[in-house]
């Protein structure tokens, strides 16, 4: 820019001509806007939502209700204190953690530990805010309030373990602080050197700037931001939603995959696997007797009794149980028929009929392959067995296989009770079973399980938006998750095939595997190009062909993984 004005000023046109061409402006911009734009990209990818946590606070319940006195007064959640009495009937959510005092009832805990069936309570048992009372009236004494409870507890484990989830930084960024400096002196150098040996300015500066062209890092920046672009938009076309950059390249390295039991292995709603009548009756009558008596009942086993009748086409209408009272002791009774029917637990039963040692060895053997049984008697006789259960879906199976032959550890966690957990792990083929636990202990699980490996946990209920977060990479089953645990994970599979799992982490590992092979090649090509500038073997296009051209090569390597015939499939 000098030595053309110099020549302006003379007069010297065939001077302003020639130094015209020497001029780099577009170059200098082309490389502030690429690189501007990928870290642009990448800013806005990784930006983690506190939708989690609004979700979360959704839940908790705004009022309770206090006994005062004998008398129930609805006051603010703030106003109720630990050791007050509080009442919550059929349909409501229970306001703080407590233990009942009086009455019996089913509560749907799966805002806590995401399993489907409810859980009786009697006085003595604990009960937690934000589960949902189903059938009777309970009276509680409140053991823990405010930021105590089991649901605050979750939402400040949601908050921490955001805020504690530090960003990945990007393996392009760190050869590119090195890079350029490096190559920006190696200019300078042969300017100098050039210099030395006697060449004039003009000769030294071309030799410097072909140099310090081959310095920007264009490939690079490219390398990573385009071949996970293009990883996104595969993935998406596959129903797998990854909701940052990082997320992508970390999925790509996963060591062990956390699968939440229940709407994840399962389907997440019980239904009816076997029905074991007695000698003298047929499955269809069994059924048909079951059907009348679980009919008034909400509790989630009975509906499964109830759909697996209408299946058959029997219909609620003309077919009820009259009288029906649901027993202590988690049982049912009522008069089909003129006949007095009996329905419920094992232990219900047996303690109501004669049950044969045959019969009680088939109910051990439902129980024992995770199953529930469910045992009925028509006017104290024994009539037999419908077992109840949460199945695994079909391609369960198919979809562990596919991690483990990818060489990845894949373990069953669940707050499910041990001996279910088992029949279910042993059904799908995982690696290993941790039953059991809660939200608190779930978070424990992922942590010692992250010492092991890099881990991703799979879930869809509420209950997993703590490990979802707290785990590597968190993957939500979109199809019946819950929008806490979509907010809260990584990664979202817009359907529940357990499947997709496998598909997220093969299109991970080629996107990562394209950025490597990407910066590789940038590398080697720029360091060939770069000893033959300061040798002055090297003529400005072939370094602006180590800039942009090698940028291209990235930008196509990277789309080629749209076009593999695997993937397609």
């Amino acid at each position: 820019l000098f030595l053309m004005t110099d020549a302006q000023l003379h007069g010297d046109m065939e001077g302003v001509m020639r130094y015209m061409d020497e001029f780099y402006f577009e170059s200098a911009a082309m490389i502030l806007t690429l690189i501007t734009v990928g870290k642009m990209l990448e800013a806005r990818s990784k930006g983690k939502t506190t939708d989690a946590l609004k979700s979360l606070m959704k839940l908790a319940p705004k009022q309770a209700t206090l006994i005062i006195d004998g008398k129930e007064n609805v006051v603010p959640i703030e106003q109720v204190k630990k050791g007050d009495i509080f009442a919550v009937r059929p349909g409501e959510s229970i306001p703080v953690d407590g233990i009942v005092t009086e009455g019996n009832s089913a509560v749907n805990e799966a805002a806590l530990t995401g399993e489907s069936i409810p859980v009786d309570k009697a006085p003595g048992d604990l009960v937690s805010a934000a589960t949902i009372n189903q059938s009777g009236y309970l009276r509680c004494e409140a053991s823990r309030v405010g930021d105590d409870t089991t649901l605050s507890q979750i939402i400040k484990m949601v908050s921490d373990a955001a805020a504690t989830k530090a960003p990945i930084a990007k393996v392009a960024d760190k050869v590119s602080g090195v890079f350029v400096p490096v190559v920006i002196s190696i200019s300078l150098v042969t300017l100098l050197v050039w210099l030395l040996l006697g060449k004039d300015f003009a000769y030294a500066l071309a030799r410097g700037i072909s140099v310090l062209v081959i310095s920007c890092p264009c490939a690079l920046g490219l390398a990573t931001p385009v071949a996970i672009m293009v990883g996104n938009g595969l993935g998406a076309k596959n129903g797998i939603l990854f909701k940052t950059a990082v997320s992508l390249e970390e999925t790509g390295k996963v060591q062990i995959v956390a699968l939440d039991k229940t709407g994840t292995i399962t389907n997440g709603t019980p239904k009816v696997t076997d029905i074991v009548p007695a000698d003298d009756i047929s499955q269809d009558e069994l059924l048909r007797l079951a059907f009348a008596l679980e009919a008034k009942s909400e509790h989630p086993l009975a509906k499964a009794i109830v759909e697996e009748g209408k299946s058959k086409g029997l219909d609620t209408v003309s077919l009820q149980a009259e009288n029906f009272t649901a027993l202590v002791g988690n049982g049912l009774e009522g008069t089909v028929e003129g006949s007095h029917l009996l329905g419920g637990s094992v232990s219900f039963i047996s303690g109501r009929v004669t049950i044969s040692k045959a019969d009680r060895q088939r109910a051990a053997l439902l129980a024992e392959s995770g199953k529930t049984p469910l045992l009925f008697a028509k006017n104290q006789k024994f009539l037999g067995i419908i077992a109840v259960a949460d199945t695994i879906k079909e391609d369960s199976p198919k979809a562990i296989r596919e991690l483990q032959n990818m060489g990845i550890r894949v373990v069953m966690l669940t707050g499910d009770n041990e001996r279910t957990a088992r029949a279910i792990g042993a059904q799908a083929g995982v690696d290993e079973v941790i039953a059991g636990v809660l939200p608190e202990g779930k978070e424990q699980v992922i942590r010692a399980l992250k010492e092991k490996g890099k881990t991703a946990m799979v879930g869809d209920g509420i209950n997993d938006a703590p490990v979802l977060t707290r785990a590597d990479i968190g993957i939500a089953m979109g199809g019946l998750g819950s929008d806490a645990a979509i907010e809260a994970a990584d990664i979202v599979l817009m359907d529940d095939q357990p499947t997709k799992i496998a598909a997220a982490i093969r299109i991970a590992r080629k996107t990562v595997r394209i950025v490597r092979e990407n910066i590789v090649f940038a590398l080697t090509v720029k360091a060939i190009v770069l000893v033959m500038g300061a040798l002055g073997k090297a003529p400005m296009w072939l370094a602006v062909f180590a800039d942009v051209g090698v940028a291209f090569l990235a930008i196509l390597n990277a789309m080629r993984c749209l076009y593999t015939e695997k993937d397609k499939k």
